[in-house]
């Protein structure tokens, strides 16, 4: 509403402006308009229950931000003293707030490109799913090939049916390429085997195995990185492409910024694809509402020197940006449940995809070399190790790059997944100063089921500890915890709440907290800067629906993000809010 000494200035001040005079007195005395309120930088956050994740873990009233920083962390009276006229203010209303929330294992573009054109039931035999592939021929992604999503190994391996002649039936005229829903497997047909070259001669690519039959052609059935082969194919760059690359990205952002996320690690940027170069549009286009830690595939098929000289020209950190190509994403096994995962004993169950041991996309002397010549550049290695020969190997590799680069005191590498760890290398995370990354979101890390899916194949006396985080926070190496979406949901607080409610080696929801929040910050090399709420911080921080400290555990799960911040600045805000 504008009040009536504003409306008679602006009034004379139009009239004025139209070069006209009021020709008189006027009844009513000219008044000035009033000087408008003084711009602020400041922002005061109060009322509220404020868990800093300091070193004390303390919990404060309220906090303010100037120009993006914390200036002051305290009591509400305290804040108070520092209102200034056109300061801006957040009223908490008793809501609880966290700092912002890392994800240190996301595939944000890559799970949300839209290019996979349907999805497959699971546990359906081959020639029931032929209905549902001819679905995929209608898709809308303008690839040449056809792509899917979601069929499972055993069935089709169970099956006395052709799974190849199969999905020739359906897709006849395209190749074709159906991810298996651990995605660690594809399902091909002909026309996709032929632009592969895969043939009975074909020996099996690093990393990979190509399935056959009794006759020993190719059945359709790519594992591990014979797979990513085919989609590496599907997916060769183009402008359409780069352009679908770009909206999902866009997607993936907003999804962060509704889920309290306001940092991430990207864990598997395919450079080759150009995904580095969108995330630096997005930069550029202000687009960025949250911190990207960029993790750049190292390729197992690629040619070593040329790549290592690749990965070191693509290097870049710049703290004052908010996108940084900093880390090296690499695996070295698969998984367990298709017997890929590297184990330090047999496997029980041989189903022919790999040696007795499983496979290694990078085995350790190729992990050592990488490592040693890429932390002298300033990278820092996300590594994929599922099965404890895995695990062993990763760990062994960063002790040799010790060796020789004694000088590289403050290298921040982390062993992603560690789903089984053998007790005598649980303290050497801790030794090594290398960082234990678990994703206990998905129903796949619930012990129960956890043990169902591999005992068959490792057997019940195994001595390695499954999803040992207790273990490992008692033996004094950092965790993490995140989600790897979209394998998992990329809600924060269904992880953080299974790791405080599953009783086998749970943790306390602080140091759940801490796993996502100052832990994480410490792996993206921004602790000075992010990571808790204290002065000379900057303002990340997100408001909830509900004190996650006090609450029934079993609650937790339950909490909604209200509001995210970054840099002081909303990013999302909830109707609720």
């Amino acid at each position: 509403m504008m009040h009536a000494g504003s409306f008679v200035s602006l009034s004379v001040t139009l009239l004025l402006a139209s070069g006209c005079s009021s020709g008189g007195t006027s009844d009513v005395p000219l008044q000035p308009s009033p000087p408008p309120a003084p711009e602020s930088s400041i922002t005061l956050v109060t009322n509220g229950v404020v868990y800093t994740a300091d070193d004390s873990r303390s919990v404060a009233e309220a906090f303010a931000v100037d120009d993006g920083e914390i200036i002051a962390v305290g009591s509400n009276v305290e804040i108070e003293a520092l209102d200034e006229p056109g300061a801006t203010r957040i009223d908490l209303e008793g809501r609880f707030v966290l700092p912002g929330i890392h994800d240190v294992h996301v595939h944000i573009l890559e799970g949300n490109s839209p290019v996979i054109d349907c999805m497959v039931q699971p546990g359906v035999p081959p020639t029931q799913l032929i209905p549902m592939l001819r679905q995929c021929s209608n898709g809308q992604s303008g690839l040449e090939w056809v792509l899917g999503y979601g069929w499972d190994m055993f069935t089709l391996l169970e099956s006395s049916e052709d799974p190849l002649a199969a999905i020739d039936e359906a897709l006849p005229t395209q190749p074709a390429a159906i991810m298996e829903q651990t995605s660690h497997a594809v399902w091909v047909n002909s026309l996709a085997l032929t632009a592969l070259g895969f043939s009975s001669e074909t020996p099996d690519p690093i990393g990979g195995h190509i399935a056959k039959d009794p006759q020993g052609q190719p059945n359709g059935l790519l594992i591990d990185n014979a797979g990513d082969l085919a989609f590496e194919l599907a997916l060769s760059r183009s402008a359409m492409l780069d352009q679908q690359n770009y909206l999902g990205l866009l997607d993936g952002l907003e999804q962060l910024a509704r889920n309290g996320i306001t940092s991430f690690a990207d864990a598997r940027v395919y450079w080759s694809r150009g995904f580095h170069e969108f995330y630096a549009r997005a930069e550029t286009e202000g687009q960025m509402t949250a911190r990207g830690v960029l993790g750049l595939w190292a390729y197992p098929q690629f040619e070593d020197n040329g790549q290592l000289a690749e990965l070191t020209t693509l290097y870049h950190r710049d703290d004052t940006k908010r996108v940084q190509r900093s880390q090296i994403k690499v695996y070295v096994d698969g998984i367990t449940q298709n017997t890929t995962a590297r184990t330090l004993r047999p496997y029980l169950i041989d189903l022919g995809f790999g040696t007795p041991f499983g496979l290694n996309y990078f085995d350790e002397d190729r992990l050592a070399q990488y490592i040693i010549q890429l932390e002298r550049v300033g990278y820092d290695f996300n590594i994929h190790a599922i099965g404890a020969g895995g695990v062993r190997e990763a760990l062994n590799a960063i002790q040799r790059a010790r060796d020789v680069n004694p000088n590289i005191t403050d290298a921040r590498h982390r062993i992603t997944h560690v789903e089984l760890v053998h007790p005598d290398d649980i303290e050497r995370f801790a030794a090594l100063g290398v960082i234990a990354d678990l994703q206990l979101a998905g129903d796949f890390t619930d012990p129960v089921q956890f043990r169902a899916d591999s005992i068959p194949f490792i057997g019940a006396d195994n001595p390695a500890l499954p999803l040992p985080a207790r273990a490992l926070i008692d033996a004094g190496a950092v965790v993490t915890l995140s989600s790897d979406f979209d394998v998992s949901p990329l809600n924060p607080f269904l992880g953080l709440s299974n790791a405080v409610t599953r009783s086998q080696d749970s943790l306390s929801v602080e140091e759940a907290v801490d796993a996502y929040t100052r832990n994480a910050a410490f792996v993206m090399r921004q602790e000075d800067r992010l990571g808790s709420l204290e002065i000379g911080k900057r303002a990340d921080f997100v408001v909830l629906d509900q004190n996650i400290l006090s609450i029934s555990p079993d609650r937790i799960v339950d909490t909604q993000v209200l509001m995210t911040v970054v840099d002081g600045e909303e990013v999302f805000r909830s109707r609720q809010f």
